[in-house]
């Protein structure tokens, strides 16, 4: 495991970025351009721990990938028709991966064994398991299918009317991914609006669906037997990735412009919560790729900041930005509260302990709570050994805070950061 030392406080930043390209669009692309018929093209595609696991499993099903000199992969779909893997296929610490591909399996004739690392092991599964059981597959597993290793034998599936509880956009698009191959329509309802980036490019595949916006939630509907026909996808800068920097020029001053980032409603809480602090972010030069909004994000630090509170209803739209947003608290002023966000205990590690953990032994006063936190403000961070957990987002949230806080801070596991964003110390490096 590698140790990285930072030290603080830095004078600020300034500069312009592209961070890496969003994560859960570039899942999205190799899975969607493998069921596709045709060959897809996938620009910009994210090249990281968790998507070339995706990469990896596709490949064990036959699909044939190649990656042309500039970049570009070129996916020659299979249109639903895999071959039966030859070995256990391997998730790695990527959940999307694990979820996504369980309803894309659940279609298939054959059986198949799909397991991860330690961390991914220990995720709680029956969330799709259970309703992918309910339309016909047959799925087993450790803890009655609460954990992987799972086996999987698909074929004839049907659709059925699933309410998504925990708005998860994981579970979502799983369901709809063996809904295009059940028969009936799969209906899938949603207390809040989850991210809706597979139905946006089932979308741009050709596939017809229906999503009807209510005041109870939200409900997505499609017929299964559809085909998806080949297109090509452009894959925009990841929003979670940029927070971090965005953050980072709040906090310690300067200015930046972070390039075609996804801006995506479902995805942007996070900026959307640091205007409401006091931040200057603004977005400019909105334009939409492949279906998505994209925009560059202008930050100016040295405002004074302030307490918010983040609601459960909020929490989905910046779910993965919590432990940058508990860095931003802690040099707010007031008590900031988040709540609703149990979710954050089964993430890669469970987030609420080690933002708690991590931001006390940094000096801030935190209140821990099984649905979330409190963060008194405005603290004056000192240096501190961070216990990352294995996990990319605690790594580069407390990186962040390591460069505001007085003297010198230590990551461990810096590694962990090639789950998402394998260039991160380095792109940190060109704007101090």
């Amino acid at each position: 495991m590698k140790t990285i030392e930072l030290e603080g406080p830095v004078k600020g930043v300034k500069g312009e970025l592209r961070v890496p390209s969003d994560k859960s669009i570039s899942h999205r692309a190799v899975i969607l351009g493998a069921l596709a018929k045709g060959t897809t093209k996938v620009y910009s595609w994210l090249r990281s721990a968790d998507t070339l696991a995706t990469l990896s499993i596709i490949k064990a099903l036959g699909v044939e990938v190649k990656e042309d000199a500039e970049g570009v992969l070129l996916i020659k779909g299979k249109n639903y028709v895999f071959e039966e893997p030859k070995d256990v296929l391997n998730a790695e610490n990527s959940g999307t991966t694990a979820r996504l591909m369980m309803g894309v399996l659940s279609t298939q004739p054959f059986f198949s064994v799909l397991t991860g690392d330690e961390s991914l092991r220990r995720r709680p599964m029956l969330r799709v398991v259970e309703p992918l059981r309910e339309m016909g597959a047959f799925i087993d597993g450790r803890e009655k299918g609460n954990k992987l290793p799972v086996s999987i034998r698909g074929g004839d599936l049907k659709g059925i009317s699933f309410f998504n509880k925990k708005a998860s956009a994981q579970v979502k698009s799983s369901l709809m991914l063996a809904g295009l191959r059940a028969e009936g329509i799969t209906e899938i309802v949603e207390p809040v609006l989850s991210r809706d980036h597979t139905e946006r490019m089932l979308g741009a595949f050709g596939v017809k669906l229906t999503t009807i916006p209510e005041e109870r939630g939200h409900i997505v509907k499609l017929k299964g037997g559809q085909e998806l026909v080949a297109t090509d996808i452009f894959c925009p800068a990841d929003p979670s990735s940029a927070a971090f920097f965005c953050a980072l020029a709040v906090l310690a001053q300067g200015e930046l412009l972070l390039k075609d980032v996804l801006v995506n409603p479902t995805r942007d809480g996070f900026y959307r919560k640091l205007r409401e602090m006091g931040a200057d972010v603004e977005y400019v030069n909105e334009r939409e790729v492949s279906g998505e909004p994209v925009a560059d994000i202008k930050v100016k630090g040295g405002k004074p900041l302030k307490a918010v509170k983040v609601s459960g209803e909020e929490v989905p739209s910046m779910i993965d930005e919590m432990p940058i947003l508990a860095v931003v608290m802690s040099m707010s002023e007031g008590r900031s509260e988040v709540r609703g966000a149990s979710e954050l205990r089964v993430k890669e590690s469970d987030r609420i302990k080690a933002v708690v953990e991590n931001l006390r032994a940094m000096g801030a006063v935190v209140e821990e709570f099984e649905d979330g936190f409190a963060v008194e403000g405005p603290s004056k961070l000192k240096g501190s050994k961070v216990k990352t957990y294995g996990d990319h987002r605690i790594a580069m949230a407390f990186a962040v805070a390591g460069l505001v806080a007085e003297g010198k801070t230590l990551i461990d596991d810096a590694d962990c950061v090639n789950i998402s964003y394998p260039s991160f110390f380095n792109d940190l490096k060109k704007i101090l």
